[in-house]
This record gives structure tokens, C-alpha cells and sequence, in this order.
């Protein structure tokens, strides 16, 4: 994943801790090692002039931006699901430029989806109302990694060659073990108390409940502001289709084809089919749905196989399936922290305790999306340069 042999060795060089192999801590490794190189003159820099980076990621890869598969054995072809983010935007200019050399080489690539609003079939109804609603263009474009969700992620970490990952680690919580006190430095503990080594600068990027676990009773200055964002649940239900298997009407409308539903009167929120995305074609018949982020919430401790049966009527009704028609893949998967609520549109930003040198990050400091991960990184990056 990373090219530990350029890994600087200096102890005069700052070492930094990036907790969270997510889209903000990727980000956040790859402005560091940008800026720290160019910020040195290139004449006389070698690969011992870049401080030692260090992600601590708990699961075993990276990127977040989930794929979930499976694979027939009779065709050996795959159903595919993102069933995490689907899609993201690319507003701001500094954001656009930095997304450019993959939309070059087409791992990213524009989803210029219809969409329309579906209202399901209800007791005076025989089929779902479907109405138009738009057309994602390139003037405002949704992005898309192909050939799966996670290839940009993993395409970030493979360009880090300043910065080593270490995977399935959990960082326990900073007050759980006693801290050196004899210089300014933070030891890492795991959750078996073995020492990660110390830092001078420790970036936290997990969602905020978990960073507030990680802060509890550390002296971090701003933990009053972890809370402050409101995060809600989502649960994705995902549905796939036997080739020689008849997709249900509502999927294949001749007279409207679709590519996204917003959904009305349902749990369901929005409804993607997988395999009209851009360079998807080879995908048997794939479709992820997500649930309304206040239904999930509100229904977030439940058994997720009754979570399931209920988002199965749901979608029942939506895509109006009958036995010869009904999918033959389902799977469903709860995440706890999936939506940010910002008050007034005000979004927090990073927090930032200089004595201890921690910094809190993460989509949820912006406005819970993948151009926020990308502005938070942009933030710590700033903050660290200042105060180095």
C-alpha cells in the first residue's frame, strides 16, 4: 500500500498520527506529504526531509466509500453495491482541481443520472406513481469511482509514498493509559495497551461519537464541541437479479427509464441501479436502497433481520415485485453514523487543541459529505502548518 523504504528515519522530523483510513484521513496524508514537499526546496531535499506519517486504521482497507459484491457461479459475474456514499459533488475550484488527474484517467468519472420522484403503490394504486425530476449533468456534475466505489480510496493510498498504514489497529481512548510525561509528545496505546509509538501531532477523523470516546476525559480542549453535529443512521438495503430472472415493470419503464427515484410516503429515501452507472455494464442486475436517515434513526438499535423484512415491503411496494419478479440477492447493512445535521447551514471545522497538539477532523466537522472530508483536510493541513 505504501513504500515503506522512503519512510523518513530523522527523529528531528515531526512524526504525526492520522486515526482513520477514511476519505478524510487518506486526504489528510496526501496534503501533508504535498505540502511538506513543496515547501522544500527540491534541489537539496531527499526522502528524509518528509515527516514520518502513520494511519491507524481499525478495519482492514481503506476509503470508506463501501462495495459490497457477490458472485454468481454459474456466470461468474458479480452483483456490485455501493452501499455506502453513491455518488459526490465537486463544487468548490480547489476541490475540482484536485479530483482532475483521476477524471483524466477516468477512475473518476460523471454520472449524468435521470432522476425521478416515486410515490409506491398504496391501497387505491396498482403500480408506483413515477414523475421526472432531473437530469445530473456535467454542469453540476455527480462523481462516481469505477470500477467500484473503493478503487479512489485505494488509489489514494497507493500514491502515499511518504506515509505507512497500519490496519485492523484500534486506538484506544487517549485517557485509558498514563502519558509520558517527559516530553510533548502523545503515546498511542492499541486496545490492549500495547504502545503505537508517540506523535507529535495526532489527527482524530473518526465519526464525532466515536472521537468522543477517544477524547473522554483527555484534557482535550474542545471536547465540548465534538457533540455539536448531530449524526444520524442509515440503513442500505441491497437487492440483486438472477440474469435470466424478469426485473420487475418498474425497473424497466420504457417510457421513463431511470437511473435514481427519489422515494415519497416511504422508509425508503432514494433508490440507485447499479448497473446503468457508468462503466457498470458488465454488472448482473443490482440495485441499493437507502433508508430515510430519521427512520434509521429512530429504529437504530433494532434487529437488523426485521430491519431487513420491513425495508423488503418497502421496496416491495416501491418497485412492485411479485414471485416470478423478486430479487434474489438481499442483503442490508445498518450504518450508525451516516448523516450530519448542521444547524443553519453552519458547518463546525476542525477542532484544534494546540498545547496537545490533537486535532479532531472529519466529514462531520464540514457538511457530512465527501467534498467536506476533502475541506477538512485542507483545514488541518493549514493548522498544522502554522503552529509547526
Amino acid at each position: 500500500m505504501t513504500d515503506h523504504t522512503l519512510l523518513s528515519t530523522d527523529e528531528s522530523l515531526p512524526k504525526i498520527a492520522i486515526i482513520g483510513g477514511g476519505l478524510t484521513g487518506l486526504l489528510t496524508a496526501t496534503l501533508l506529504e504535498r505540502t511538506f514537499i513543496q515547501s522544500t526546496d527540491i534541489q537539496s531535499t531527499d526522502q528524509f526531509s518528509i515527516p514520518q506519517i502513520t494511519v491507524f486504521e481499525k478495519s482492514r482497507s481503506v476509503g470508506r466509500l463501501a462495495t459490497r459484491y457477490r458472485t454468481d457461479s454459474q456466470t461468474g459475474k458479480n452483483w456490485q453495491w455501493a452501499f455506502g456514499a453513491q455518488f459526490f459533488t465537486a463544487k468548490t475550484p480547489s476541490f475540482q482541481q484536485f479530483i482532475a488527474p483521476w477524471l483524466e484517467t477516468n477512475l473518476l468519472q460523471p454520472w449524468c443520472a435521470e432522476v425521478v420522484a416515486l410515490t409506491p403503490a398504496n391501497g387505491n394504486t396498482e403500480s408506483s406513481d413515477i414523475q421526472h425530476k432531473d437530469q445530473w449533468s456535467t454542469t453540476q456534475a455527480r462523481y462516481i469511482s469505477t470500477p467500484k466505489m473503493t478503487s479512489w480510496g485505494r488509489a489514494l493510498a497507493e500514491d502515499l509514498q511518504h506515509t505507512s498504514i497500519t490496519f485492523k489497529t484500534r486506538v484506544a481512548p487517549f485517557a485509558q493509559y498514563p502519558q509520558n510525561q517527559t516530553d510533548d509528545k502523545t503515546e498511542l496505546f492499541d486496545e490492549s495497551g500495547n504502545s503505537l509509538g508517540c506523535f507529535d501531532w495526532v489527527i482524530c477523523t473518526a465519526p464525532n461519537g466515536q472521537a468522543l470516546e477517544l477524547m473522554a476525559e483527555s484534557g482535550f480542549t474542545e471536547s465540548a464541541n465534538i457533540a455539536k453535529p448531530k449524526m444520524q443512521a442509515c440503513y442500505t438495503l441491497m437487492l440483486g437479479w438472477d440474469e435470466v430472472q424478469s426485473l420487475p415493470a418498474t425497473l424497466t419503464s420504457q417510457t421513463l427509464r431511470w437511473d435514481v427515484a427519489y422515494v415519497n410516503n416511504s422508509p425508503l429515501d432514494r433508490i440507485f441501479i447499479e448497473h446503468q452507472k457508468p462503466a457498470h455494464n458488465d454488472l448482473l442486475r443490482s440495485v441499493t436502497i437507502h433508508a430515510r436517515n430519521d427512520w434509521s434513526e429512530t429504529h437504530v438499535d433494532d434487529d437488523i433481520d426485521t430491519i431487513t423484512e420491513q425495508l423488503l415491503q418497502a421496496a416491495q411496494h416501491a418497485l412492485h415485485w411479485d414471485a416470478e419478479t423478486a430479487p434474489s440477492q438481499v442483503d442490508c447493512h445498518r450504518w450508525r453514523y451516516a448523516a450530519t445535521i448542521v444547524d443553519n447551514n453552519e458547518a463546525l471545522g476542525i477542532l484544534v487543541d494546540p498545547q496537545h497538539q490533537w486535532i479532531v477532523s472529519g466529514d462531520w466537522c464540514g457538511q457530512g459529505n465527501i467534498e467536506s472530508c476533502y475541506q477538512m483536510a485542507v483545514e488541518t493541513v493549514q493548522a498544522i502548518k502554522q503552529l509547526i
